[in-house]
């Protein structure tokens, strides 16, 4: 079985041809870069993406901060990731950088704020 994709490990975007059996990768062809190769083999077998949102803020300015994923996560837990992140809520003040939630779902990926937040 043959997968085409669009590479976008880096700006050329690269068609690529996967060609799997079994559910296995054959081959990959079309990248003109190694991480294209990576990518594509990731891609179709695992994919990953990084998580950005937002958790609520108790007692600040604002009342959400925006998070993201340390890590990209499997494609697969997205939604699973986002019922306990909007089920979280964190206290002012936060401060960028700030681990929100640690080790989500045991994937060892943290969920980390990205902007801060003082207080009232």
């Amino acid at each position: 079985m043959k997968k085409s994709l669009i590479c976008v490990a880096c700006p050329l975007g690269c068609p690529i041809e996967i060609e799997m059996e079994n559910g296995e990768v054959i081959s990959v062809t079309g990248n003109t870069c190694k991480r294209g190769d990576a990518y594509a083999r990731t891609e179709i077998t695992n994919p990953m993406r990084s998580l950005t949102t937002s958790v609520k803020v108790e007692g600040g300015v604002h009342p959400v901060v925006p998070v993201k994923s340390s890590a990209p996560i499997p494609k697969g837990k997205m939604f699973e990731c986002m019922g306990v992140i909007n089920q979280t809520s964190v206290k002012a003040p936060v401060k960028i950088g700030d681990v929100v939630i640690e080790n989500i779902l045991g994937l060892g990926v943290d969920i980390v704020a990205t902007n801060c937040d003082s207080g009232k």
